[in-house]
């Protein structure tokens, strides 16, 4: 059975998902958490990153991290443009909470290159990740990015990256590249049933969506 370890790095959380023989680290926080990041990961046999998506506060620290423990990462082929250009998918937002985050985020998601990972690894819909000993599958959830990606851990627990988001309250993610496509997400999601989920943002809940 696996366990899932969240890292809060500011208002952003990467999750350590291990068992006794493997550990894969999802998103990697900013450059400012680094050290952080790097001391729990030290603490398990890591052999695997995955983002969720490439924006800097859930990648900045990938490349990095990779080299360290000389390790891929997974990332969706969609969202290959974004390591380098934020606005090849940029965002839009909605509600009020959408509007500040957005703001705040807009000029350092347009001033922050993330280094692109030299061992990257495309992953899709339904890729397992048994090879990397963990029981686990990749989910796309397109809408905050086209290539936005989760992981479903033993069918009990899933982590959404940004398609979801609990700032305030568990949520639509409230910023999103393609409304449509994110809303469709959220039904996915919904279909999943009984899962706890893990938020890029916010503490972990239950499938608010039932």
């Amino acid at each position: 059975m696996s366990e899932i370890h969240r890292i809060k790095c500011g208002t952003e959380n990467c999750y350590i998902i291990e068992n006794e023989n493997a550990a894969v680290l999802v998103d990697t926080g900013t450059a400012a958490f680094y050290d952080e990041v790097l001391a729990e990961c030290s603490k398990y046999k890591m052999r695997l990153i995955v983002l969720t998506h490439p924006h800097f506060d859930h990648a900045e620290n990938a490349a990095a991290l990779s080299e360290h423990f000389n390790i891929p990462v997974a990332v969706h082929k969609a969202d290959l443009d974004v390591f380098e250009n934020y606005d090849s998918q940029p965002l839009m937002s909605y509600g009020l909470v959408g509007k500040v985050v957005l703001s705040v985020s807009l000029k350092v998601l347009r001033n922050t290159k993330v280094r692109r990972p030299q061992n990257l690894v495309f992953v899709k819909e339904g890729d397992s990740l048994s090879d990397y000993g963990i029981d686990a599958k990749i989910v796309e959830l397109p809408g905050h990015t086209k290539g936005s990606i989760g992981v479903d851990v033993e069918q009990k627990n899933l982590l959404v990256g940004d398609a979801l988001d609990n700032w305030i309250k568990p949520a639509l993610g409230h910023l999103y590249a393609d409304f449509d496509a994110i809303k469709q997400t959220s039904q996915k999601i919904k279909a999943f049933g009984s899962r706890t989920i893990f938020y890029g943002h916010g503490k972990p809940t239950g499938n608010f969506l039932l």
